[in-house]
């Protein structure tokens, strides 16, 4: 009975340090991202988090203001949403509520004739809305993820 209680003690000991290991990997991976997560209402962190959509800013562009988001979404704003929709973000969630609005200058986007802004619509910390557009007057507007 002893020597069986030994055999399967040793043929368990791998499988339970297997699934530890596992465990320990899949804890690493949620804790890590969730460490990683860019925190918005840091200049190092709208940085960071525009660094991972693929853009690079110049920090010393930024501009700030705290807006309104309009009571409806009709017209130019109802158009803006349908980019926030394609990218995971809703306005009509934040209808009538302030943000705070982040724009800065785009660094590296490859069209270098033309200033292209990013801005960022944070409310509570969180990414509400935002985009990557161009200053001329047949510019451009896309969401966030550099294409």
């Amino acid at each position: 009975m002893a020597k069986l209680v030994r055999i399967l003690r040793r043929k368990r000991l791998p499988g339970l340090a297997a699934l530890a290991a596992i465990l320990l990997v899949v804890l690493i991976a949620i804790f890590g991202r969730a460490q990683k997560k860019a925190d918005l209402n840091t200049l190092e962190g709208r940085q960071r988090f525009l660094e991972e959509q693929g853009w690079e800013i110049d920090l010393g562009s930024e501009k700030h203001k705290t807006v309104r988001i309009p009571v409806s979404l009709d017209g130019v704003i109802a158009d803006y949403n349908d980019i926030q929709l394609q990218q995971g973000c809703d306005l009509s969630k934040h209808l009538g509520q302030t943000c705070e609005q982040y724009s800065y200058t785009v660094t590296n986007y490859p069209d270098e004739e033309q200033t292209v802004l990013v801005t960022l619509y944070i409310r509570n910390g969180k990414l509400i809305a935002g985009d990557v557009h161009s200053t001329a007057l047949d510019g451009f507007m896309q969401g966030l993820k550099r294409e």
